[in-house]
């Protein structure tokens, strides 16, 4: 913050900025669960792209990975090395890319969460193709218990 001049009067204000920053344990905790969310994220959004391509197409590259996901082949061969890491996915030079057991089921899991949410806001009246973009990162964040209760009301709704 920058000091006021002599001249110029200070507004009063409840907290100064050192006064609301928390201490840095706290706040480095809050950023480090907020990195493994995110890294949880793409695990999800890689499993369920690459379960969507072996089940269409028999297979799937990095090549077509990085197309359906808007990114760069270089992160993808990057990510994968870190799904293969923890248990998700296996590779093989030249090859395409398998998903583990443990892989399908989180591919699975992510399938239906992103169609209850996607069903939810269809049925709240969100146009389709908004439904798609938005459950895209909602479907992330939802809890257990909201995902039921949107699975209670789609079920109301459709009675």
């Amino acid at each position: 913050m920058i000091p006021a001049k002599p001249t110029q009067r200070r507004r009063k204000t409840a907290e100064t900025p050192a006064q609301t920053l928390l201490r840095p344990e706290m706040q480095a905790s809050i950023h480090r669960k907020t990195r493994s969310a995110h890294d949880e994220e793409r695990s999800q959004d890689y499993a369920e792209t690459i379960a969507d391509l072996i089940d269409a197409c028999g297979e799937a590259r990095a090549t077509d990975i990085a197309k359906r996901l808007g990114v760069t082949h270089v992160t993808v061969i990057k990510t994968i090395a870190r799904l293969q890491r923890d248990g998700f996915v296996t590779t093989r030079p030249y090859r395409s890319i398998f998903l583990t057991d443990q892989g399908r089921k989180l591919a699975e899991e992510a399938r239906r969460r992103h169609a209850i949410v996607l069903e939810f806001l269809i049925a709240l009246g969100v146009k389709p193709e908004t439904a798609a973009v938005d459950a895209e990162g909602i479907e992330h964040h939802v809890s257990a218990e909201t995902l039921e209760v949107f699975q209670r009301f789609i079920k109301q709704k459709s009675s």
